[in-house]
């Protein structure tokens, strides 16, 4: 073990894949990606802590909680991604190593996708690569993790 604790946040509607949008989401499940989030946080020797909320707020405190208890975030903000001052507020409230993941490309879709109100409060961000994108964050978060450049931009 790496000794170095992820969170994987996930935000609203998530708990829905398999059955959401499947030309977009795919037809796997949220559970089919919480076990291939936990084989790749196995094989590189990191522990995860996953979960996934419908509620902003919730989210918003689960962003507080694991910055008092975690290296770096993986964050699929969601539908929050384009909406949420709070939740931007709450990443810049750490400074913390933040992935945001998407497994669609927002720049792709419709235009009011295109907002991102936590771009600038995060480190890096994959999207577009379907599940695979959680893949790249955990990998792509655990390198900048080791190397020590791992903080978010600053806005």
């Amino acid at each position: 073990m790496r000794d170095l604790r992820i969170a994987i946040l996930n935000g609203p509607n998530l708990d829905k894949l398999g059955s959401r949008e499947t030309e977009i989401y795919g037809p796997g499940t949220y559970q089919d990606l919480v076990d291939a989030c936990t084989a790749v946080a196995r094989e590189l020797g990191v522990a995860i802590e996953i979960s996934q909320t419908q509620s902003e707020g919730a989210l918003v405190e689960r962003i507080h909680a694991a910055a008092e208890t975690v290296d770096g975030i993986v964050l699929n903000a969601a539908a929050y991604t384009h909406t949420s001052v709070a939740l931007r507020d709450a990443l810049l409230c750490h400074d913390l190593p933040v992935v945001e993941v998407h497994i669609s490309n927002p720049d792709a879709r419709e235009p009011f996708r295109r907002e991102n109100l936590i771009a600038d409060a995060v480190t890096a961000t994959v999207k577009g690569f379907g599940r695979q994108g959680y893949e790249l964050a955990l990998r792509g978060l655990v390198t900048l993790l080791e190397s020590g450049s791992g903080r978010r931009k600053t806005p």
